[in-house]
């Protein structure tokens, strides 16, 4: 994983946190599913961050790379919230243009729209995996 990869997932995971952003884990050969509890880094440090993973009977700390949130594609959404989203954005000559509002409301529906320098989502990039319905229920 690149340092810029890790920047990324770093951005993406700490906007989604106070949501209860679900993750595989793959340490070990774990590949377990689990909620993001915290992102622990340094500025000092860039390479190396962490993250703190709640199971279902305890919690384990693991390196950045090692995990993977789960998302939902921008194209799954469906026409109620395509019409929220556009409530929360900032509309001129009808092109919608994100706000806070509306980029927190992405966050905390898990939709994927952090993109690189590219453009590329981070499902695309396989930063992510793609969410079912039930994963957020």
């Amino acid at each position: 994983m690149t340092q810029e990869d890790k920047e990324l997932l770093l951005k993406d995971l700490c906007a989604r946190l106070p949501y209860g952003v679900k993750v595989l884990n793959m340490a070990e050969g774990v590949n377990k599913v689990c909620e993001l509890d915290s992102v622990l880094t340094s500025r000092k440090h860039k390479a190396q961050i962490f993250v703190s993973l709640t199971l279902p009977d305890d919690s384990v700390m693991t390196g950045i790379e090692m995990v993977k949130p789960y998302l939902f594609p921008m194209s799954s959404m469906t026409k109620k919230e395509k019409e929220e989203y556009h409530e929360l954005c900032y509309q001129y000559y009808g092109v919608y243009f994100d706000s806070v509002r509306s980029i927190d409301w992405l966050n905390k529906k898990m939709f994927d729209h952090h993109t690189d320098d590219e453009g590329k989502t981070m499902i695309e990039k396989g930063l992510a995996l793609e969410a079912s319905k039930e994963m957020y229920d």
